[in-house]
């Protein structure tokens, strides 16, 4: 019998390569059908790490079956992914188990005539698992064209995104960042002060099975180390959140009595984390499209036990239902989500170098229309959690021009140190995989005369 976590492995890649389905519901959709929650742990470590090493394993794909990939099955190829994955990359699983559960899976995919193919290729590849063909670390970093194949191939991302990462950071930064890419994230977690101290929060945590240690940078951050708090009751204690974006909060610099509008808000992280900044005399708005997004931010809302937040539905286009009233609005714009290839690996595959024009325009429309409901004196932070710079500096310079009654707040000039590794030499918020071994997330803090 196929091993479940296997066959769930196999329908969830085919269904994110095929563009059916994103990472996290193709997961969510796999778990259904396994009870156990160890075959659920490894589905998902199948599914994700062979999305995380996909170019790698189709280069040994087309290296061992001597043959391109477009002229193979997407059911062999994916099935071929997911084996060469555990073969490689999971030292607990037995080989010859994920070799014999590949033959099964290509029979139960109605390819009987390809099962020898794959076990051919699976067996080849094992016998060389030690040396594999793939290319190596070129002994002089500034031979661009061996540096690409090392940092594309060898390390799974696609070439337009290494070569610019290369170019803007040189070799070495860029070795570090895509290593950080290919690294299984640590689970992050946000205390929450309306609920708990952090003495009490660990504690309560211990209590559960799960251990944690202080995040290095974020103030109410928490690494686990051992355990799963998913299990744990949804009791507001703690949430989920990545340390890079717990630190945005801290350049929304919201003070108690302020008046703050959270523009793209869901799933709450930094609306409920501002609610406690702003204290009882204060009040957030929470703001945001689609109705499923409304739901969330509302249940993130409930369970935090924030009383100073209202949720309003905005239109996607047009001017915001406010008058220019809020002491600072935050606009962490949807983006291209390059800066959490770590965490969502998938993304390196979805996204395109000319997705990013499109992505610009609509990021400088939303800061437009962001910039019409501040006060005078008052602060836009603009926010995103891309590592590119047409998402970034150049939204804020097209902005800057065209709205100049705005102006750059240098961050550098604030008292909050837990952001000064992370300013820039023009007092920009920038986090980065190779310096500070954080996701990649921008802020900009504009002024209002």
């Amino acid at each position: 019998m196929t091993a479940p976590a296997r066959v769930a492995a196999y329908h969830a890649l085919r269904a994110v390569t095929s563009g059916g389905s994103d990472l996290p519901t193709a997961l969510h959709l796999s778990r259904q059908h396994l009870p156990d929650e160890r075959d659920r742990s490894l589905a998902a470590e199948i599914v994700t790490g062979a999305l995380r090493w996909q170019r790698s394993l189709d280069y040994l794909i087309e290296h061992f079956a001597t043959r391109r990939l477009a002229k193979l099955d997407p059911e062999i190829v994916a099935i071929l992914r997911i084996s060469l994955y555990q073969i490689l990359h999971l030292d607990r699983v037995p080989s010859s188990a994920v070799v014999d559960d590949a033959v099964d899976l290509t029979r139960a995919a109605r390819k009987p005539s390809a099962s020898g193919f794959v076990n051919a290729v699976l067996r080849s590849t094992l016998r060389q698992r030690h040396a594999l063909p793939l290319p190596p670390r070129p002994d002089d970093p500034r031979d661009r064209e061996a540096a690409l194949a090392y940092l594309g191939i060898t390390h799974s991302h696609p070439d337009w995104l290494v070569e610019r990462w290369l170019t803007r950071h040189g070799f070495d930064a860029a070795e570090r960042w895509v290593q950080f890419n290919n690294a299984t994230p640590p689970l992050t977690l946000r205390v929450n002060p309306l609920r708990v101290t952090r003495e009490e929060a660990v504690a309560a945590l211990a209590s559960d099975g799960v251990e944690t240690e202080p995040a290095r940078f974020a103030p109410g951050g928490l690494i686990v180390s051992s355990g799963n708090p998913l299990r744990r009751p949804a009791d507001g204690v703690v949430f989920v959140q990545d340390e890079a974006s717990q630190l945005v909060t801290l350049v929304v610099n919201a003070q108690a009595g302020d008046r703050v509008l959270d523009l793209c808000a869901s799933p709450g992280g930094k609306t409920t984390a501002m609610a406690v900044d702003v204290g009882h005399g204060g009040a957030i708005v929470a703001s945001d499209v689609r109705p499923r997004r409304l739901a969330l931010l509302q249940e993130t809302i409930r369970t935090s036990g924030a009383t100073n937040v209202a949720v309003v539905r905005v239109p996607a286009s047009g001017a915001l239902p406010f008058a220019p009233r809020f002491d600072c609005v935050l606009v962490d714009a949807p983006c291209s989500g390059l800066g959490t290839v770590r965490r969502d690996p998938d993304i390196r595959w979805r996204r395109r170098e000319e997705d990013l024009p499109a992505l610009a325009r609509d990021q400088v429309a939303l800061l437009m229309r962001a910039a019409d409901v501040v006060r005078q004196g008052g602060r836009l932070v603009y926010a995103t959690c891309s590592s590119e710079p047409e998402e970034n500096d150049e939204v804020v310079e097209a902005f800057l021009g065209a709205r100049q009654e705005f102006t750059t707040v240098d961050l550098r000039a604030g008292t909050n140190q837990a952001l000064a590794p992370f300013i820039d030499d023009r007092g920009m918020f920038r986090t980065s995989p190779s310096a500070h071994g954080l996701e990649a997330f921008f802020a900009a803090a504009l002024s209002r005369a």
